[in-house]
């Protein structure tokens, strides 16, 4: 605290526990996670592709 004091750092309050702050993917995440679950990929950029294809795939079928 001294230090920011000297330095005037500004010191900014976090957000109350809401849950209108969640992120709109909170529930998003879980599902893909299941329906990729047991694949492996071969790199990052795999990983995001089977996402994204998931993704597009379930967003036409609801």
């Amino acid at each position: 605290m001294q230090y920011s004091t000297e330095e005037n750092v500004e010191l900014l309050d976090n957000p109350p526990s809401s849950p209108d702050l969640s992120p709109n993917d909170f529930f998003t995440f879980p599902k893909i996670k299941n329906r990729l679950r047991g694949q492996r990929f071969q790199s990052p950029e795999e990983a995001v592709d089977a996402f994204k294809m998931d993704l597009l795939a379930n967003e036409w079928n609801k």
